[in-house]
This record gives C-alpha cells, structure tokens and sequence, in this order.
C-alpha cells in the first residue's frame, strides 16, 4: 500500500453534490507540513468544520437547486495514531467530511495541497552520474568518478 498525503491549506475539495471545488482553509494554523518555505502549509485536521473553504461554494448543489453551501459537521478517514494539540487530527488525501446539507461523507479531497520542490540539497546529496543519466542538462563534475562511463549512457 502506498503512503497517503497529509492535507495542508490550499487543498482543493469538491462536493459530490457540487458543481465546482473550492480550496481548504485552515482555521487553526498552528501545525505546518516541512515545505521549503516553514508556516505556509498549515495542516489541515478534523476541527476544520463548518465552512473551512476560501469561497464557501462547491457551486450548484444538486440536493437544494440553489447555492452549494458546505456545513461541514465531521471529518472521516483521517490519520488515528496523531493527537494535534487543538484535539483534532491530521486529515488525509482520502479524508471525507460529512456535509450537514447532504448528509453523507460527500465532500472529498482532489488534491492534498503539498507539492514536491527540489531544493540545492537534494542536488548536491545525488550521484552526478545518476543525474547525468536522468537529466542531460545536469552539469557534470569532471573530477567524479567513472565519467566516461556516466558520459556514454547519454
């Protein structure tokens, strides 16, 4: 099984009963994900409830004909073994949460916010000759080892 994101702000959700997503905004930003840059990625966890989104619409809803106005009342699916200190849990990419409106885990996460960024830290930690083979436009060292061996699988 492969590992799930935690959802941080900014992660878009939809409503199955809804027309279009809209982005989680965290309400307690206390808690953060280790982005490149520290306390821009609150965590998202299960006391985001009532109306944590930006526009608070999913557009449309399907149930009332009119406006797609979350009120979410509870999160399921979310990561059990963290205890946050404002008592809620951290949510997972899988999370849903129960909109009072529709009355069933119908708000879900198409996206959990994080995004992966390579940073000069990852760039000097790697195997230029692996670079090299994956990237041609990688500078190689002319000092590193085996570089004409590195050199020939380009």
């Amino acid at each position: 099984m492969s590992q799930k994101h935690f959802v941080c702000n900014g992660a878009i959700c939809k409503c199955q009963f809804g027309t279009t997503p809209d982005k989680l905004k965290v309400k307690q930003a206390d808690f953060y994900i280790n982005e490149n840059e520290p306390g821009k990625k609150a965590i998202a966890n299960t006391m985001d409830i009532g109306q944590p989104f930006e526009a608070n619409t999913f557009g449309t809803c399907s149930v009332t004909r009119s406006a797609c106005k979350p009120a979410i009342t509870q999160w399921q699916g979310f990561h059990e073994p963290i205890d946050l200190e404002n008592g809620g849990k951290p949510l997972l990419e899988d999370s849903k949460a129960i909109c009072a409106v529709g009355g069933s885990p119908c708000v879900s996460i198409s996206f959990h916010g994080q995004s992966a960024a390579v940073d000069p830290g990852n760039v000097e930690k790697s195997d230029p000759r692996v670079q090299a083979q994956l990237n041609p436009l990688f500078a190689l060292d002319k000092k590193a080892p085996d570089i004409e061996l590195a050199i020939k699988f380009l």
